[in-house]
């Protein structure tokens, strides 16, 4: 048994990885090559980039390992129309056609998909199906450096399960207990997501985002009402106040009713107080449950260490209450956690639970998340002779000390080098890169370069070795999924005028030496920067440093709003001349805005309606 391909396709978040012998080779994300954001087609793209980046053919795989099992999912999907018929008629007519024609006979459709990548493939008996949250519960544990942990899952639905609890030992996994669709606090956190007028799968993030600038002040109208919350944190949803199960909508007039205002339009309606209220209690309400349910894990199992997957687990605020907690001394969270990380699971399942193949634990299995396309220099060169581009090439070194410059002079600059992030996050790879120091910063890389709301908040990305001095966290966060506050000795004081202003109003005030990293409550989403598993950009934060004497650099992802992550040179040249970035660098060129020819310039600011 040498190569083992994983698949997650066909709802969100397509991937595709490659796995040989305890080692992850490949994993990338269909969205990345198709610029179509959580692109749920089958990953062609990835599994093209795949085999030729580690010189295969289809038939060189030895199994094929998709992560779910879809007639599990068919069977939820009937067994729930016919409990809640007649309603979702509608529903049940428009989902039915394509499950007949495609989603129910996936293995002839996968096999199809890989015929058209080579007509060679002999599929034979390689393809596998997993089950869902076990290929989540895998993708946590597996590549953790952890012998043995409690394994948490949350995510909205799998095949049934919404949240599962598996332990895991050495080389194998036991799902032990689940909750099941509808009860899903995934789903209800989507609910409110489209409530406030956000997209569902998509929009969860700025819910978090926009939280700390309200007040929870409909927590208990949500836990009296809309869920049934035991001591254990096990929970059932009021499915009264609910479209979600059978309907074309996440949410009924009952649930408008409760909370008194229609659902908000993007297009038409502003960012109110009442938003970032909801958005507060929702978000409260999900880290009182989780809480709840880790703390009761940690009771029952005496295991030193959890993991954790599922979507859910991109939630980084509810992960840092979790590590404040301490119910459990170590934490490990998959950086890939939502369905994209699913094909990561299923290949790491088989091989160690299935084939019982023994497991080297105490390394993270991950490489830092670095798992992607990259470029040499002749292509980058070429491709930007293509483009017209004016570049310049530097040796590492001047690279280092021109780039801290210029970030130390408030420039924004697009930041590409090396393999291309697995997950949601940049981490130094494909990353927008400035000045945490300046007040202006958080606000002007919103606007005028993502293009998208001014309350998005931004990471830090600080030294490994730096982390205590800034921030109140006690372990390594690499994959940006924890959140913590800042050292009360790098605070600034407010004024009483500041201290009374109420929601957006409070985006400009100087909270910290680093405000463009500080969230209006003093917490940051920390990745911590390993010279292990990204000696470049550690030594260009490095470089910043002998500069300012800060060890941080914002960072956010490289791409605008509604987009993928760049890929690609071009995507990041679009992105460059697309946007109010002042400079961009690819590996060791530097691309100057002021010095590109203006019909080079691409207007992406009118697509674009912000509050």
């Amino acid at each position: 048994m040498s190569y083992l391909l994983g698949l997650s396709a066909f709802y969100h978040d397509s991937s595709a990885v490659l796995f040989k012998k305890d080692k992850v080779l490949s994993a990338v994300q269909e969205e990345r090559f198709t610029r179509v954001k959580h692109d749920s087609s089958f990953p062609v793209n990835c599994i093209k980039f795949i085999l030729k980046e580690n010189s295969l053919q289809l038939n060189d795989l030895d199994k094929i390992i998709f992560y779910e099992k879809p007639f599990l999912k068919f069977e939820r999907l009937l067994e729930t129309h016919l409990a809640f018929a007649p309603r979702g008629f509608k529903s049940f007519c428009a989902s039915m056609p394509i499950w007949l024609r495609e989603k129910l006979f996936q293995k002839k459709l996968i096999g199809d998909h890989l015929k058209s990548i080579d007509k060679k493939f002999n599929i034979n008996d390689k393809l596998l199906f997993s089950e869902h949250h076990l290929s989540h519960a895998a993708s946590a544990f597996y590549p953790s450096p952890f012998e043995n942990a409690v394994i948490l899952t949350l995510d909205g639905v799998g095949e049934w399960a919404t949240t599962t609890v598996a332990l895991g030992q050495k080389n194998k996994i036991d799902i032990i207990k689940e909750i099941n669709f509808p009860h899903s606090i995934g789903l209800l956190y989507s609910a409110f997501t489209y409530y406030l007028g956000f997209k569902v799968n998509s929009g969860e993030y700025k819910v978090m985002g926009l939280a700390p600038y309200g007040t929870p002040k409909y927590k208990d109208k949500i836990l009296n009402n809309l869920l049934d919350l035991k001591e254990d944190g096990s929970f059932r949803i009021n499915m009264k106040y609910f479209n979600y199960a059978t309907g074309l909508t996440m949410i009924n007039n009952k649930f408008v009713d409760l909370f008194g205002q229609k659902i908000r339009s993007p297009e038409k309606d502003k960012l109110t107080q009442f938003h970032m209220d909801i958005a507060a209690s929702i978000q409260s309400v999900i880290e009182y449950i989780i809480l709840k349910i880790v703390k009761n894990l940690s009771l029952i199992y005496k295991f030193e260490n959890l993991c954790l997957a599922g979507g859910v687990a991109l939630n980084c605020v509810a992960n840092g209450k979790i590590l404040k907690e301490k119910f459990f001394k170590n934490i490990w969270i998959q950086p890939a956690a939502g369905d994209a990380g699913g094909s990561l699971g299923a290949p790491l399942y088989y091989w160690y639970d299935v084939l019982g193949n023994k497991r080297e634990y105490g390394k993270d299995m991950m490489s830092g998340s670095y798992l992607g396309p990259s470029y040499n220099s002749d292509e980058i060169k070429k491709k930007l002779n293509n483009l017209g581009a004016n570049y310049e090439e530097f040796s590492e070194s001047d690279l280092l000390k021109l780039v801290a410059k210029e970030l130390s002079n408030e420039k924004a600059i697009g930041w590409f080098q090396g393999k291309m992030e697995f997950g949601p996050r940049s981490l130094g790879s494909r990353s927008i890169i400035a000045d945490p120091r300046s007040n202006k910063m958080q606000k002007n890389l919103n606007l005028k370069v993502k293009f998208r709301e001014s309350f998005r908040p931004f990471a830090p990305a600080v030294l490994k070795e730096k982390v205590k001095e800034y921030f109140d966290i006690d372990c390594d966060s690499p994959y940006m999924l924890l959140v913590a506050q800042i050292q009360n000795n790098k605070k600034k004081e407010m004024s009483e005028e500041a201290q009374n202003l109420f929601g957006i109003e409070k985006l400009n005030v100087v909270r910290s030496e680093i405000p463009a990293v500080t969230h209006v409550d003093y917490s940051a989403r920390i990745q911590t920067v390993d010279i292990k598993t990204n000696k470049k950009f550690h030594d260009l934060i490095s470089e910043f440093e002998k500069i300012t004497n800060v060890p941080v650099l914002v960072n956010t992802s490289f791409n605008i709003r509604g987009e993928p992550i760049v890929c690609n040179i071009e995507d990041a040249y679009n992105c460059f001349m697309g946007t109010d970035l002042d400079i961009l660098v690819l590996e060791n060129f530097v691309l100057y805005k002021n010095k590109q020819a203006k019909s080079k310039k691409i207007d992406y600011k009118n697509k674009f309606k912000l509050d």
